[in-house]
């Protein structure tokens, strides 16, 4: 069963002909990434989308654990702050702008600082903003494995700058498989198998 759903979920990527075969040029580039199948499609549809930049820091935070922080006896200050840095138009976005203002303060840092004095300087800004230090640095070293990668298939670094609509139709083509549909009871039916999901209580 399980056999049988991946086969499936890669013949919806395109990764794969209806016969099974590896497509080219889709599964070809698919397997050169060394990740979860939605998100090295996500990759090439970015690159469709000239994307590619914004896109590397959403796939690399969303392949690390859970970037957020929440400790019991800090819930209320913990969400306070996951409300600062929230963007309105989705948790992949949120995840970007929190990618970039920790490389904001990095490169800030890095100017009148020693390299160990701006680990030490994110780490506190991770602290008081409830983000998980040990997360965001695995992300930070994905998104350095994975961008290599990109360059030597030659699928171009683009940016879409602050065209955040272009982004986000890159996201719903990228992540389509996740696409579900309010129900008139205020439940959700996933588009791509019917059954009936949930919205994570984080988003």
């Amino acid at each position: 069963m399980a056999i049988m759903k991946s086969l499936e979920l890669l013949i919806s990527l395109g990764a794969l002909t209806e016969e099974g075969v590896l497509s080219d040029p889709v599964g070809h580039q698919m397997v050169r990434l060394p990740l979860d199948p939605i998100y090295s499609k996500a990759l090439i549809v970015a690159s469709q989308f000239k994307c590619m930049e914004e896109m590397l820091i959403i796939v690399a935070m969303l392949s690390t654990e859970s970037i957020y922080y929440t400790p019991r006896e800090k819930l209320e200050e913990s969400r306070a702050a996951s409300r600062s840095y929230s963007n309105s138009e989705g948790d992949h976005l949120t995840l970007l702008s929190i990618y970039r203002a920790s490389d904001e303060l990095l490169e800030k840092s890095k100017l009148v600082s020693s390299r160990e004095k701006a680990e030490k300087n994110l780490g506190k800004w991770c602290k008081d903003n409830f983000i998980s230090i040990r997360s965001l640095r695995n992300a930070r070293d994905i998104h350095s494995q994975i961008r290599r990668n990109v360059e030597q298939m030659g699928l171009g670094l683009s940016s879409c700058g602050g065209d955040m609509l272009l982004l986000r139709r890159c996201l719903a083509a990228s992540f389509f498989i996740n696409a579900a549909q309010k129900q008139p009871d205020g439940t959700y039916r996933a588009l791509s198998g019917g059954q009936t999901v949930q919205i994570h209580p984080s988003s």
